[in-house]
């Protein structure tokens, strides 16, 4: 569990300097004036708007850090997993090689799809406060969480990571492309390239609200394509794509299906948070309730 930042106040009790008074000390007079004057500003500002848990909104010690609340709900997924589609398996064997009943029966394009944190409360709040709020800074947070299921999966490899784009009016009407931001933050945490403009999104899709599995994958079938050129810079590699939420994988698939004509040798997918299926009710989960979460433009938080 990620320990809280102590405030300064307990670091000038214990005698320790912090890192900002460290490297005031070495500066010239003048550098050192202008650096008080923004750890002031800095200070000011905290006090004025204090870093918040970007999943309930709790005053915490630093940006982009949890409460212990909203921390201790992140259900983290590295167990046991199929190796095909990365779902949960907690009865096997750590280390096999086994693949899930619904992979076997309807093998995916891609190989792996891990995700960090399975998909609650707090990590639904956190990927809506990215898409619908705004709040881009969240992209970084997702980032670092996804760092170690990225370093298991690119491995020593060419690694190209390809966030799953966005038709343009919906890139117009939203700004952004919030797996493009995640794609970003984790170049520059792992230094594993990106590439934004190799897979393209041709068709504008409709709200897959209430809809199966078998009705979103109609939805989806050729809605993506190669851009120009993309073959040279994909042939041979392990290309990865990046997305904020995997629900029914209908999305995942068809984005990979394409992918994989492209001469890669081997595509998988990374996303921040997985739907896991209740134990009770199999393959099935309230389709529904996610894209009503998902589809909510009022997550502003």
């Amino acid at each position: 569990m990620r320990a809280l930042v102590p405030p300064r106040a307990l670091l000038h009790k214990s005698g320790m300097a912090t890192e900002g008074e460290e490297a005031g000390s070495r500066m010239p007079p003048g550098a050192r004036l202008r650096h008080g004057m923004r750890q002031a500003g800095r200070a000011i500002v905290d006090y004025a708007l204090p870093p918040r848990c970007p999943a309930c909104g709790t005053i915490v010690g630093a940006d982009r850090q949890f409460c212990l609340d909203c921390w201790s709900s992140l259900d983290f997924l590295g167990g046991p997993a199929c190796a095909r589609c990365s779902i949960p398996l907690p009865s096997a064997v750590p280390g096999g090689d086994l693949e899930c009943g619904a992979c076997l029966a309807d093998p995916p394009p891609f190989e792996g799809a891990p995700a960090a944190v399975a998909y609650g409360p707090a990590a639904r709040t956190v990927a809506l406060r990215l898409k619908y709020g705004r709040r881009v800074g969240h992209a970084r947070l997702m980032a670092g969480l996804m760092l170690a299921p990225l370093r298991a999966l690119a491995g020593e490899g060419e690694a190209l990571l390809v966030p799953v784009p966005l038709h343009r009016w919906r890139l117009w009407s939203r700004g952004f492309n919030q797996a493009a931001l995640v794609a970003d933050a984790l170049t520059r945490l792992s230094g594993v390239p990106h590439d934004h403009d190799l897979l393209l999104r041709v068709k504008a899709t409709p709200p897959m609200r209430g809809k199966g599995k078998r009705e979103r994958a109609r939805i989806v079938a050729g809605a993506f394509a190669l851009a120009p050129g993309a073959k040279e810079r994909a042939r041979g590699r392990h290309l990865i794509l990046i997305d904020d939420v995997h629900a029914s994988g209908a999305t995942l698939r068809a984005a990979a299906r394409i992918l994989r004509r492209s001469g890669a040798a081997r595509v998988s997918a990374l996303c921040w948070a997985r739907v896991v299926p209740d134990a009770a009710t199999g393959n099935l989960f309230d389709f529904a309730a996610l894209d009503s979460d998902m589809q909510s433009e009022r997550m502003t938080g």
